[in-house]
């Protein structure tokens, strides 16, 4: 889950990370208001969406920016009513952007140095991992890409947490000299508190700053948390911001299915992650090109399989759909029972191919053999790919 720049500012004030003050405004005049609160000179505009990029972006009704300077509330007022209701593209967004529906007024600042912080769970380590560089700032990938000696990593120990020392290492290397290296470990240490009270599986600043009066601030911020941990942070899921993800992955995970658009034109429903890449790898290696990453997990039921076959019809470029599952856990002719009447029970539009295999697959494909559903059978994932890319050809060229 993510949460917008000014929720992780509050996330900030909370657990003692050093940010400018700053509220958020739903319509030109509460900017205004808010910006007169913060004294109405040396305020920034943000535009709140899902996406990086906001400062080099472009709204759809020509306004460019994101991310604006303002010296008056007048000012911070007409700026806000030009990106409220408005769609911002960024190289992020893709070209139908996101509509803006609040705008950030926060304190802005005379930025002396910038610098790149975060905090990420390091899969291979399987421990907390810091990030940090000398080159903070909007091209933080160029600097990743193409000066990777300027990317720091410190590993951090998952039970003791970040040490006093690390911190200090982790300032004197990204360049704060020895009168800010307090202010600056101070600002790790609360980073890295949140990180682990939130269970949160990234926390981004970008930049951390240095100001001219020498202050070390979290300037911009960007937050991904463990779902999976969510349940012991009602205050944060209650953050979750439905208007900014796509509708299908909100329906899906209503029915805690894992789903994941992508841009092909052949669904897949299968249950289990591995299965789901193995899936998209073999549509990709017989000529196709995947719709989607659908996961109905190990226990699915009927009611869960109905609605992972609403979501692939409700999106308009599907032209064939494969369900390829494999029965461990539940059986395979329980499984069949439960495509054949979620199937029966929608209109399916498009050619369906099904490949069963594991526990009672005889019976379970004798079930849909004489379910009357008009479907494909494969007997193996090779096979199964091979009929749902020529199934997708043969609809798109009727």
């Amino acid at each position: 889950m993510n949460i917008h720049e000014y929720q992780a500012k509050e996330l900030f004030e909370k657990f003692g990370v050093a940010t400018p003050k700053g509220k958020v405004a739903e319509t030109a005049e509460e900017a205004a208001t808010i910006a007169a609160e913060l004294g109405g000179t040396n305020l920034v505009v943000k535009a709140q969406v899902h996406a990086g990029g906001r400062g080099k972006g472009t709204f759809k009704n020509g306004f460019k920016g994101g991310v604006h300077l303002c010296d008056s509330a007048e000012q911070v007022g007409d700026i806000a009513g030009k990106m409220l209701g408005e769609v911002l593209v960024t190289h992020q967004t893709g070209e139908e952007g996101r509509l803006v529906r609040k705008v950030l007024i926060a304190e802005s600042v005379e930025i002396e140095k910038e610098f790149y912080f975060a905090i990420l769970m390091d899969r291979a380590t399987e421990r907390p991992v810091i990030v940090a560089s000398s080159e903070g700032g909007v091209d933080i990938e160029e600097v990743a890409e193409n000066r990777p000696e300027k990317i720091l990593r410190i590993p951090i120990h998952p039970t003791l947490g970040l040490q006093g020392f690390q911190a200090r290492k982790i300032a004197k290397l990204t360049g704060f000299d020895t009168a800010q290296m307090k202010d600056a470990g101070k600002l790790f240490a609360a980073a890295f508190k949140l990180f682990m009270a939130c269970d949160c599986s990234m926390v981004e600043i970008n930049p951390l700053v240095l100001t001219k009066d020498g202050q070390v601030l979290a300037l911009d911020a960007k937050f991904n948390f463990d779902d999976n941990a969510l349940f012991r942070h009602p205050e944060i899921a209650a953050m979750r911001d439905t208007e900014e993800e796509d509708p299908r992955e909100v329906a899906a995970s209503k029915f805690d299915l894992n789903y994941i658009g992508l841009d092909g034109n052949i669904a897949c429903m299968v249950n289990g992650a591995g299965l789901a890449m193995a899936t998209m790898d073999t549509i990709k290696h017989y000529g196709g090109d995947p719709a989607n990453f659908l996961d109905v997990g190990g226990g699915a039921k009927e009611e869960q399989v109905r609605e992972a076959f609403r979501i692939l019809l409700g999106d308009p470029k599907v032209e064939a759909i494969l369900v390829n599952i494999f029965g461990g856990i539940m059986k395979c002719d329980v499984i069949a029972e439960g495509i054949i009447n979620a199937a029966k029970g929608i209109d399916l539009t498009v050619p369906l191919v099904v490949r069963l295999e594991g526990t009672n697959v005889d019976q379970g494909r004798k079930l849909l053999e004489e379910s009357g559903i008009d479907l494909i059978t494969a007997s193996d994932l090779a096979d199964a790919a091979d009929k749902v890319v020529k199934a997708a050809a043969e609809a798109t060229a009727a």
